[in-house]
């Protein structure tokens, strides 16, 4: 069984599965789109095997990497970040949803609202995890089963609009280009793959927040378990783990997603004129 690889997506649509040294069309290991290869990451071949060779990753404009479904954020889930934000700690996971049309592909542009809808936009890394499997009900232990990979992050909030009323959360995380995923899909998801990761949001190249996964208060495994029993779960469907902190971010800003061992992601922000 291959190491660690990559499934990803050019921005002209064509699939790729790669690793550290790059990539190879995903079609020459029998999968004609990213989607198709969510349910089986764990029968990749080793790219070594394969009749074609590795391109860098830099010689490749990479969009977001699959189709998504359900969209989960969660919510002050870092003991650390929940007590910066002067917040009760939850006694379950605080979710929310968003729509697709919230997705910008690596590199962005984050676009911040016009000033007169928002003053104040912050920006977070994340640890997203992809479902391979349609499932319900599943036992966390079985995360490795149901999960595809893992992907990093950017998740943008008006922070204004939020704090102008608690109920206005879904407003404030859906703006389009709000939510950046790629550039690829780390996989195969063992669970050992989520000790000894750090998360780190990155503005401007200087570290904003950071913080290890075992400071999570529901881990990525108890995650999927817990909204497996709300509803059932399917492939592409991505759980954004929660943040260890944001950034405010202002026009002509980059942002920066890093997550040891999993890939980094950046995208540049810009404003929107009314």
């Amino acid at each position: 069984m291959p190491g660690q690889q990559r499934l990803a997506r050019t921005v002209e649509g064509r699939p790729l599965l790669g690793d550290d040294e790059g990539f190879v069309p995903l079609a020459s290991a029998g999968f004609d789109t990213v989607d198709d290869a969510l349910g089986a990451t764990d029968e990749l071949p080793d790219l070594d095997a394969l009749p074609a060779s590795r391109r860098p990753a830099e010689h490749h404009q990479l969009a977001t990497p699959f189709d998504p479904g359900k969209l989960w954020g969660i919510g002050l889930n870092y003991a650390d970040h929940a007590a910066d934000l002067d917040e009760v700690r939850p006694d379950e996971p605080a979710s929310f949803m968003r729509p697709a049309t919230s997705l910008a592909a690596p590199g962005g542009p984050i676009q911040l609202p016009p000033i007169e809808e928002s003053e104040r936009v912050t920006a977070e890394a994340e640890l997203g995890v992809v479902l391979g499997r349609t499932c319900r009900d599943v036992d966390a232990d079985d995360f490795g089963d149901v999960v595809a990979g893992l992907v990093p992050v950017i998740d943008v909030t008006a922070e204004d609009v939020l704090e102008r009323n608690p109920r206005f959360l879904t407003r404030a995380k859906s703006y389009d280009s709000f939510l950046v995923v790629g550039p690829w899909i780390s996989v195969p998801a063992t669970r050992d793959r989520l000790a000894d990761v750090s998360v780190r949001t990155v503005v401007n190249d200087e570290v904003v927040a950071e913080n290890t996964l075992d400071r999570m208060l529901f881990s990525p495994p108890e995650l999927v378990e817990f909204h497996s029993r709300v509803m059932t779960l399917e492939p592409g469907d991505l759980i954004s783990t929660g943040t260890p902190g944001a950034g405010v971010v202002e026009d002509g800003d980059t942002v920066r997603a890093e997550v040891d061992g999993v890939g980094v992601l950046e995208a540049d922000v810009v404003r929107r004129e009314p």
